[in-house]
Order: structure tokens, then C-alpha cells, then sequence
């Protein structure tokens, strides 16, 4: 497991000049698929690394793209969510580098998928239709144009907690749209979990901890093992062709 500089190609694309990434190998000789991983909104931190391990050990070159280089993380987050809402700025072309170097390593078979969590979760819905051959969306907000953002996307695997209080009717608006423009999905609302339920431990700052409690937003031992099978499922059936 290692850290990549993706600077050079960032700068020529016009992206974050510092650029970087997480990069998760699976053992033996390759190649293999590859996924590239979207960080929720505390950044790429232990739990995200841990979530690329993860998906490494299952057999998947997983690069989880920092799109917190440019400044502190307060002052990215700001302006990461205000790119996200309008669809368009510097994390698209951030993430559009990073896929294009995983897609061509010599380490991939070319076949990519994308995968977010929270903040990182309404990034893959919004990348979908961006050259990704799969996507895997965890308790993504969904965006305002949300027919339009999914066109001519490709196959989608979501999960939501049925107690996530702050993304309440999302899966069942995801599901209708994705069956209204045809698109192979797998859409699930887990009863008991809540936001981040995926997340093996509590994350982001401990002050705000027992307010997240209160919205919904902690680990679900119950529901994370299931969701992760179908995560696996839906990679397993879309990238290793």
C-alpha cells in the first residue's frame, strides 16, 4: 500500500496541483480491475484507507483519490461540497485524472469502477456516466437533477440506512429513476442503519461525535457485512469480465 503523486497529469489537465492518492494493491502478479475510491467528507483518513484495503483484498486495485490537496480541510470541504452541487469544478477534473491513470496502469485491466461514501457516494452518482464501468454509491446525496445526472449512466449498486436522517426517501428516488432510464441497478434501504453505517468505527471530529449519534450517523455491525457483499457482488459481475 502506497501513496501515488498524480501532479504531473493533474497540472496538465488543469486539477489540483498536488494531487495525490491512496493506492491499495491486491496480492499476486496482475493484472487486475480497478476501483477508484471517493472519500466521505472527513477525508481520506484511516477509515477511508482501511475501506481501499478492503476492497484490495477482495481483488480490486482500489486508488483513493485525496480531493483535499489544495488547502486545509475545512477550506476543501467548503469548496468540494460547492462543486459537488453545481456539478461542475475542480474535483471532476481531479477524479476525471485519477481515473484515467488507474484505468491505464499497468497494473489494471482497464475495466474501472468508482465507489464513494457519503460525500464521496454523490460523487460516484455524479461520475457514473464518465467512463466508469460500474459504480457503488454509500449514502450519496442525490443531486437536484437527478434524471439528467444519470443518463446514460453505468450499472449502479447503492446502500442507505432506513435510520439516516439525513438522507430520508433517497433510495426509494434513486430506484425510480434508475428504473425510469433503464439502467441495471441494485438499490437497498437498510432498516436499522443509519449515514455512515459502513464505517467500521466513528469518524471525523470527537466534538461532533455525539451529535452524529443523534442524526443517524455511526457504525451498523448488522447491516455493513451484507452491504459490503453486495458492493463485492456488484464489482465481482460488472469488472471482472
Amino acid at each position: 500500500m502506497t501513496y501515488v503523486d498524480l501532479s504531473t497529469e493533474s497540472q496538465a489537465a488543469g486539477g489540483s496541483p498536488a494531487l495525490s492518492g491512496y493506492l491499495a494493491t491486491p496480492p499476486g502478479p496482475g493484472p487486475f480491475p480497478a476501483v477508484l475510491m471517493i472519500h466521505e467528507a472527513f477525508g481520506l483518513n484511516d477509515m477511508m484507507r482501511g475501506h481501499a484495503d478492503r476492497l484490495a483484498r477482495a481483488g480490486y486495485l482500489t486508488l483513493a483519490v485525496d480531493l483535499f490537496t489544495a488547502g486545509s480541510t475545512r477550506q476543501c470541504l467548503v469548496s468540494t461540497m460547492r462543486s459537488m452541487v453545481k456539478g461542475v469544478g475542480l474535483p471532476f477534473k481531479d477524479i476525471a485524472v485519477a481515473r484515467s491513470w488507474l484505468a491505464t496502469s499497468p497494473l489494471s485491466t482497464g475495466r474501472t469502477g468508482v465507489i464513494g461514501f457519503c460525500m464521496g457516494g454523490a460523487f460516484a452518482l455524479l461520475v457514473a456516466r464518465d467512463g466508469f464501468d460500474a459504480a457503488s454509491v454509500n449514502y450519496g446525496k442525490l443531486p437536484s437533477d437527478l434524471e439528467d445526472s444519470l443518463r446514460g449512466a453505468c450499472p449502479v449498486v447503492a446502500n442507505y440506512g432506513g435510520k439516516d436522517k439525513t438522507l430520508k426517501g433517497a433510495a426509494a428516488k434513486l430506484e425510480t429513476v434508475l428504473d425510469t432510464l433503464g439502467i441495471e441497478h441494485s438499490v437497498k434501504e437498510f432498516p436499522t442503519a443509519g449515514h455512515a453505517f459502513l464505517n467500521e468505527a466513528e469518524s471525523g471530529p470527537k466534538a461532533l461525535r455525539p451529535l452524529m449519534r443523534v442524526m443517524g450517523i455511526k457504525p451498523d455491525p448488522e447491516a455493513s457485512p451484507e452491504a459490503w457483499q453486495r458492493i463485492e457482488d456488484h464489482f465481482g459481475k460488472y469488472l471482472n469480465a
